[in-house]
């Protein structure tokens, strides 16, 4: 259950269009669902103002659709699925509506939100092979209600490409930028732009690039202010802290 309908069911609970046996059902399944396989926290979208998020990697198939058959059931309006392959969401998509992002792995059961975040959330790459990644990160971003702006190969191979989008950066209300090689993208944003900016190093590289650890160490040293890292590739992990950003009621 999500805040909005928790605080919708109590209202009408207080304006006598609910009766005390309808909320006690409602919350009796409360704080969560027990699939034997997985228990469902039905309680996360309370505590922490998003629901649940379904890592797809390692999941059969038939595990992934009762999972957000359940969530779905349950109230729950859009139901986000991280590395998700094709094979898979052929599958899901034969019991539950279902939207697939083939380049970013992502799965989006239900319905699409409309965005409600105070600003835009602007992603951008360093070049197209970092795109997997960075649709992982947007589709995250839109998935939980936030106005996304892409910018796709933009690195400091030429710079150029990225001041031409200066407007971009310097309106956004949070950045992702996520690069390879040696993650110098965030470094630049970082210097350009007054908000936030989210590292993502990638494994796109050479020999040296040790599977996207020199990006993550050169990300880590930056001396830009106001740069934070996640991990490498991660993609949703840095889509989602955009969005706790961008949804920020106190900052103005």
């Amino acid at each position: 259950m999500e805040r909005k309908e928790l605080r919708n069911l109590l209202e009408r609970l207080s304006a006598g269009a609910a009766d005390v046996d309808e909320v006690m059902t409602k919350l009796r399944g409360e704080p969560f669902r027990d699939l034997g396989f997985a228990k469902l926290d039905s309680h996360r979208a309370l505590r922490q103002g998003i629901a649940e998020v379904i890592y797809g990697a390692g999941k059969r198939p038939e595990q992934i659709a009762e999972i957000a058959g359940a969530m779905l059931a349950d109230g729950q309006k859009t139901v986000l699925i991280t590395r998700m392959s094709a094979e898979a969401a052929a599958v899901v998509e034969k019991t539950v509506p279902l939207s697939y992002h083939e380049m970013g792995r992502v799965g989006i059961a239900g319905e699409m939100p409309r965005p409600d975040g105070r600003g835009k959330i602007v992603i951008a790459t360093g070049g197209t092979s970092d795109m997997p990644v960075a649709e992982e990160a947007a589709l995250t971003a839109e998935a939980l209600g936030n106005e996304v702006t892409r910018l796709y190969d933009v690195g400091v191979a030429g710079l150029h490409r990225l001041l031409s989008h200066t407007d971009d950066v310097m309106t956004a209300s949070a950045i992702v930028a996520i690069a390879g090689m040696e993650g110098a993208l965030a470094s630049v944003i970082g210097g350009m732009a007054d908000c936030p900016v989210i590292a993502v190093p990638t494994s796109i590289g050479y020999g040296a690039s040790f599977g996207g650890l020199s990006a993550l160490l050169s990300m880590l040293n930056s001396c830009a202010s106001g740069v934070s890292v996640v991990n490498i590739d991660n993609g949703f992990g840095a889509g989602f802290l955009a969005s706790r950003i961008n949804q920020m009621e106190s900052v103005q």
